[in-house]
């Protein structure tokens, strides 16, 4: 593929990592974090240096090897073809379940605009769903227009995004952040589990590598993208966060579906609540429509390799992976159906750690493989901050969430070894 038929150029990558990273996560994680108060700062600040590190770490690597499939090629690369399967297994795992979590923000949003349409669990999964598939079609129609689909939400969310927490931060009550650790837990137990919760928000960092064929003087594009959109998205995110924070009450934090706009509802009346919800829902389209091209583009690497099923290597007409977007979807639909009875702030919580411990071991692995197969001191002491950094997350993300992200990577070996029977039994 020659650089002038390539459709993601500079701006369409850095619009991919931060249109990733700004999803659900920025909306909805002051309600998740307001058990700990201003004691999330401590996670956030060691969750935002662990994400610079790994964007350094992934941008050496996106140089070294700018293939298609981002965090399973290094592995693959520098480890060999079974730590690559893993890899591609459980970070294609984690982001249909991304996808299942960002589908639930996306109700939550719609709640705080059209309250009737998500009054009900099975109404408010449905809602989800509908944006679901419709990023899906985009995604069938082609990678340039969804590329094309990805700037233009990111633009309309992140200005907004940085407009309203710098506005805001002047009406924040500081009364609010006191007590400082209101959880009565120890800070370090606070530290682990807000730096599970809020690598949430980072976690997307790595978008650009994946598509590494799609995109323009990828070497040098994907590098400088990483980078830059993980600076951009992580100071937007923490900012409005915290602002959130010092805004409303813990409780009233703690059980609402779309903090941001409730904050924002408090401060200046309904209908300022009503615009940020819809920045919000702009926000979990262009962060799903991101996800989807991933989740076909990576399981599409894996497959031409071998690696996974040849139907993940299909195409349509228009060029695009039809088989990953319609299996990532649809596995996405199930996990929204299947726990749709909780709460949309705790389907959201299970979705979302989920989805991080399953992005974990690709970090583990990335940060791992410029250690091993890199090369200059000044960036190998940054991947061994970054891999400290993901093992550290580990420990915070609970037994519930390892154990699912442990039991579906293992239910992938199967699918392994069976194909490479097959490929054995061909030669």
């Amino acid at each position: 593929m020659t650089n002038s038929r390539r459709p993601l150029g500079f701006w369409s990558a850095t619009a991919l990592v931060v249109g990733s990273m700004i999803g659900s996560g920025t909306f909805l994680l002051p309600a998740t974090l307001a058990p700990y108060g201003a004691a999330t700062l401590i996670g956030w600040g060691i969750t935002l240096c662990g994400a610079l590190l790994l964007a350094v770490t992934f941008a050496q690597l996106a140089k070294r090897w700018p293939q298609t499939g981002g965090p399973y090629v290094f592995a693959r690369n520098a480890f060999g073809e079974l730590p690559g399967f893993l890899v591609a297994w459980s970070y294609w795992i984690s982001m249909w379940c991304a996808i299942a979590a960002i589908a639930v923000a996306f109700a939550g949003s719609i709640g705080a605009i059209f309250p009737t349409l998500t009054a009900t669990p099975v109404s408010a999964a449905t809602c989800g769903l509908v944006a679901l598939w419709l990023c899906a079609d985009v995604n069938l129609i082609g990678v340039r227009e969804a590329g094309r689909l990805q700037l233009l939400t990111t633009v309309l969310k992140v200005v907004p995004l940085l407009l309203f927490g710098l506005v805001a931060l002047w009406f924040v009550d500081t009364g609010r952040y006191v007590p400082f650790n209101p959880s009565g837990e120890s800070l370090g137990s606070v530290a682990a589990a807000t730096v599970a919760l809020t690598l949430w928000a980072m976690i997307g960092l790595e978008a650009a590598t994946v598509p590494a064929e799609s995109v323009d003087d990828a070497p040098r594009t994907v590098a400088r993208a990483t980078v830059a959109g993980t600076a951009i998205a992580g100071i937007a995110t923490v900012l409005a966060c915290t602002t959130v924070l010092g805004l409303l009450p813990a409780d009233v934090l703690a059980n609402s579906g779309a903090p941001m706009a409730d904050a924002a509802a408090a401060l200046w009346g309904p209908t300022a609540g009503k615009l940020l919800a819809v920045v919000m829902a702009i926000s979990c389209v262009g962060a799903l429509n991101g996800w989807t091209l991933l989740s076909a583009q990576l399981p599409m690497a894996a497959a031409r390799d071998g690696v996974l099923p040849r139907a993940f290597a299909r195409t349509n007409k228009r060029g695009a992976p039809a088989f990953g977007v319609i299996v990532s979807c649809l596995l996405a639909t199930v996990l929204v159906i299947c726990n749709y009875n909780r709460s949309l702030v705790d389907l959201f919580k299970f979705s979302v750690l989920l989805s991080t411990a399953a992005t974990l071991l690709p970090y583990v692995a990335g940060a791992a493989a410029w250690l091993w197969r890199g090369s200059g001191v000044p960036s190998r002491i940054a991947a061994a901050g970054a891999l400290a950094f993901s093992l550290y997350a580990i420990g915070g993300i609970g037994a519930e969430a390892l154990a699912w992200g442990l039991g579906l990577i293992v239910a992938g070996l199967p699918i392994y070894f069976w194909l490479r029977r097959a490929v054995n039994s061909v030669n």
